[in-house]
């Protein structure tokens, strides 16, 4: 997990960004990213990118970010992980594309030279970023398709910041703290928040599966490019009969495919134990799919010890 921030001033009368306030909301989120932290400003004062690094894929210097194509003006902020960047890698370099890091962010700056917003559809991961587009003055903002990785936005007076995390558009200082009635009442029926309410009036949370434009002219509404409910439905069907045996095979060639997929990283990976079901098949898919059983870990609590509720000693 990595922590991101970036801010536009796109209005015509909005002045520069306090780069300052800013910083100092990247920083509310050490803890998301302890292995470093950078910034990339625009001359004229209207862009800010901020990132808080946890590194996982190219653990080198030169997968620091933001990261910049300085010769197409294109920057990045991205918290996540691409696991199929790789694959796509080999795709960008067959279009001409020449990669100079091992690191997945360079691969979103390749793909959106290429495709834009359409890149979205091509990654397989979690992901949530926000890359400045000098050319078109345009910020594209974009969450993955299951919504792993939160994106927040605010925006006003002609301003617009974006942050993985409420309370580092909090630490900025810049915006209003009016609560939502109905971002309340959410959490305290249900326990999360509705819709992509939050708890307050003037920060709202992007839709899982889709992007974000934000030019000159304004802030576009968030256009979906992933829809679970329509997957499903468009499913319905479509399935061919199988019996009980081909159904869990089939199952189980899935887990495993996802679960090969998740350790792909460049520091060590494992596995958190919560004593159910959905754990402790992880952990047996994981030790089919790697040369050796990986390292997993469960929490205890003092005083749970000796109760039902206490579930180390199912691991």
């Amino acid at each position: 997990m990595c922590g991101i921030i970036g801010a536009y001033a796109y209005g015509r009368n909005s002045g520069r960004l306090d780069f300052e306030r800013l910083i100092a909301g990247r920083d509310s989120m050490e803890p998301r990213g302890p292995d470093g932290c950078g910034e990339w400003c625009s001359p004229d004062g209207s862009v800010f990118l901020g990132h808080r690094r946890l590194a996982i894929i190219d653990l080198s210097p030169a997968g620091a970010q933001p990261m910049s194509f300085d010769q197409e003006g294109l920057h990045i902020t991205f918290n996540g992980e691409i696991y199929n960047y790789r694959e796509l890698g080999e795709h960008v370099k067959s279009k001409g594309r020449v990669v100079m890091t091992g690191s997945d962010t360079e691969i979103l700056l390749h793909l959106y030279s290429l495709y834009g917003a359409g890149m979205c559809t091509m990654l397989r991961g979690m992901y949530a970023f926000g890359v400045w587009d000098e050319r078109r003055r345009g910020l594209l903002l974009a969450r993955d398709q299951l919504g792993i990785k939160p994106l927040y936005v605010s925006r006003q007076a002609g301003k617009l910041i974006f942050s993985s995390q409420v309370k580092a558009i909090l630490a900025t200082k810049s915006i209003s703290v009016t609560p939502d009635p109905a971002g309340h009442v959410g959490f305290f029926l249900w326990g999360n928040m509705p819709d992509t309410r939050t708890l307050y009036k003037e920060i709202r949370e992007i839709p899982p599966g889709s992007t974000m434009w934000v030019d000159e002219l304004g802030v576009r509404e968030a256009v979906p490019f992933f829809d679970l409910s329509n997957e499903i439905r468009d499913l319905e069907g479509t399935a061919t009969a199988k019996s009980s045996e081909e159904a869990l095979e089939a199952l189980r060639a899935c887990v495993l495919d996802t679960v090969r997929h998740h350790f792909v990283a460049d520091v060590p990976v494992g596995v958190f134990l919560s004593a159910g079901r959905d754990s402790t098949t992880l952990l047996a898919a994981s030790c089919e799919v790697l040369p050796s059983p990986p390292n997993a870990i469960t929490l205890g609590f003092k005083e749970f010890e000796g109760t039902e509720d206490d579930e180390s000693p199912l691991e």
